[in-house]
């Protein structure tokens, strides 16, 4: 029964690993028009922040959210919770950078010293996100997040 409800939202955030992956890939096509680059920006960054909503979406969802032990799930998936803000906030700054250089004279060199150091950051999380993402939405499948078992047990006498 969970597998039947849990497999659409994991296909939904496959989806958006491989739009990012996209727009990462074939981002950095030079297009004269940059509204439309702008465009892509803005709608690579919203699947960013859907895919962050939806896991926590399904944190929210879990057993041990609805009994209160909360401090399970930010230990268990904290690397996940991180690297996901870290690489939204990079990619940010890459596309507004990157507009701002571009927005007056579409055709300028815009790979500076510092550009380059955040374009490397940005695609070096973004293998990071993916990796880890993925490894937080195969992980909250699992059927011991959403029922009661001695582990939640153990794990919350560990704390308290």
């Amino acid at each position: 029964m969970l597998l039947n409800r849990y497999r659409p939202m994991l296909l939904l955030q496959y989806l958006l690993l491989v739009e990012d992956l996209a727009f990462n890939s074939f981002a950095n096509v030079r297009n004269p028009e940059v509204v439309i680059q702008v465009v892509l920006y803005v709608i690579q960054d919203i699947c960013i922040l859907f895919a962050v909503i939806i896991l926590f979406l399904l944190f929210f969802s879990t057993y041990i959210f609805q009994a209160g032990l909360i401090s399970i799930l930010i230990i268990k998936f904290k690397w996940s919770i991180i690297i996901a803000f870290v690489y939204l906030t990079l990619s940010i700054s890459l596309h507004v950078w990157q507009m701002r250089m571009l927005w007056d004279d579409p055709l300028v060199y815009i790979y500076s010293p510092g550009f380059t150091a955040l374009y490397i950051f940005q695609r070096l999380s973004a293998v990071l996100y993916y990796f880890c993402y993925k490894r937080a939405a195969l992980r909250l499948s699992n059927q011991c997040f959403y029922e009661d078992s001695d582990w939640i047990r153990r794990e919350f006498a560990k704390r308290h």
